[in-house]
């Protein structure tokens, strides 16, 4: 029961920053529910999750989706989702971890420095590298349903405004999330312990939820960026655990 407890709060703390800005509650949550329960029982719970809020988000803020943006998005990462899902199938999971967590420090080290490092400029990055960067994103979703560090570098160049940022992510992770959540059912892999750890984190993800939407007109861009970068480094040290 304590280890169904501290994953609800893992839930509860992820969701809710998500909440505000649309991307981060499954990329932050996994290192810590995988040490509690696994990797084949964390990411179907957490994408299952991720769907409801997502699915939230897009409900109440659907007038700021900027759909030019979400198509590009989806087109590179739909490209690059299908390899993360056959990656997830067959790689072993401690491999997995490493890899994810390579990707998760180098792009919260970036966001470090740039938010840190007010007198740094941040160099515009090219066109194709953006696509590159957002097919790389669709693998890490195929596989993890943890896709949002990469797309958040291209969303942070495209999207400049909060609440068109966090509702056209969100209308993509409902996209991708949908997908997945076929997949895994296909797959057979919603467990009893996957459906255990689904049911008793619905309370939390709803507390989280609530509680991130209220704070999202209240929080500073600036300071909340620092945060979730901060975060998204330690989660990533703790993939090589």
């Amino acid at each position: 029961m304590f280890t169904i407890f501290l994953f609800g709060i893992v839930v509860l703390v992820t969701h809710f920053l998500e909440g505000i800005t649309g991307f981060g509650c499954t990329v932050l949550a996994l290192p810590f529910c995988v040490m509690l329960v696994g990797v084949k029982t964390a990411v179907p719970v957490l994408t299952g999750l991720s769907l409801i809020l997502s699915s939230y988000i897009v409900i109440i803020d659907r007038r700021n989706i900027v759909w030019k943006a979400y198509l590009k998005i989806i087109t590179f990462v739909g490209l690059g989702l299908p390899i993360g899902m056959i990656l997830f199938s067959f790689l072993p999971e401690d491999i997995l971890k490493k890899i994810l967590g390579v990707f998760m420090v180098l792009v919260a080290a970036r966001g470090i420095y740039f938010a840190f490092n007010q007198k740094a400029k941040v160099r515009e990055i090219g066109d194709k590298a953006l696509n590159v960067i957002l097919f790389l994103g669709g693998i890490i979703h195929g596989a993890f349903s943890a896709g949002g560090p990469f797309v958040v570098i291209y969303a942070t160049q495209a999207l400049k405004n909060k609440s068109n940022f966090r509702a056209t992510l969100s209308t993509l992770w409902v996209t991708l999330n949908s997908i997945i959540i076929v997949k895994i059912a296909l797959s057979g892999a919603f467990t009893p312990a996957v459906v255990k750890y689904f049911g008793w984190s619905v309370p939390f993800l709803l507390a989280g939820m609530l509680l991130g939407n209220w704070a999202h007109k209240r929080i500073e861009d600036r300071v909340f960026t620092k945060v979730v970068f901060l975060v998204l480094l330690v989660a990533g040290f703790f993939m090589f655990a």
